[in-house]
């Protein structure tokens, strides 16, 4: 179990979508607080902690994806986003900018839940993991989610770290994209497939700013997903240092 309660913000102009989730998020054993347009919820993000943002897309003042966007200039905290149903550009457009996962409205409060549960779970690190995975020109440090390529540090949001992470500790391994959603996102996914495929979009434009050789280890298996490949084959490439046995 974590060591503290996670405290969660809720962004929506609506006060009774607000109050909906505060009661099941309360019920859940979740700290909440509450922001009713863009402004107000970047000021709150800026001045407190907090471990998720659920978050409206449309908002008075400043849209939701504007919101998004000033955050990640600062800040890698989840963002669940809350969209219409029709509103299918803004949340391809949400997860581009750096929104990490996406719910519709009208939504099952449930189904939010496990949503959260699951964003939480993988962001929230219970138990540091105390090795390094290496591979030619790249470097991860689970425990402090760091990755290096080139010796640089990479800049990825929770949800990249996590899609990434899971590719490289199964190289060669190919998986679907509803295996991906299923074990990354870690719920039977409901939404569009091709929120795999953004993920995987940014998270190859950010490796090649750094390195094309890291960002080409991605590799797509046309009519099936993906797979993680290191594209040089070095003795002990790969290899999982325990920092334990590193230390003696």
């Amino acid at each position: 179990m974590v060591n503290s309660v996670a405290k969660i913000l809720i962004v929506d102009d609506e006060e009774r979508i607000r109050r909906l989730l505060k009661l099941y998020l309360t019920k859940e054993g979740y700290l909440t607080q509450e922001a009713e347009d863009g402004y107000s919820a970047i000021e709150k993000i800026q001045t407190e902690e907090f471990d998720l943002v659920l978050l409206d897309i449309m908002l008075p003042g400043i849209s939701g994806l504007e919101v998004v966007t000033e955050v990640r200039k600062t800040s890698e905290i989840p963002i669940l986003m809350i969209t219409a149903r029709g509103e299918e550009n803004h949340r391809v457009e949400g997860l581009q900018v750096g929104a990490d996962d996406y719910i519709v409205k009208p939504f099952s409060p449930r189904e939010v839940m496990l949503r959260v549960a699951a964003i939480l779970k993988r962001t929230r690190v219970e138990e540091p993991e105390t090795f390094i995975i290496s591979h030619p020109h790249l470097e991860i440090h689970p425990d402090s989610r760091l990755i290096l390529a080139e010796g640089d540090p990479i800049t990825l949001t929770p949800k990249e770290f996590d899609l990434f992470l899971y590719l490289v500790k199964n190289p060669e391994k190919i998986f679907t994209r509803e295996i991906l959603l299923k074990e990354v996102w870690r719920y039977d996914y409901f939404g569009d497939l091709r929120t795999v495929d953004t993920h995987i979009k940014r998270l190859r434009e950010k490796l090649q700013k750094k390195s094309s050789q890291v960002s080409k280890m991605i590799v797509t298996v046309w009519g099936t997903g993906y797979k993680f490949s290191p594209i040089e084959v070095e003795a002990n490439a790969g290899r999982y240092f325990d920092l334990e046995e590193e230390s003696k």
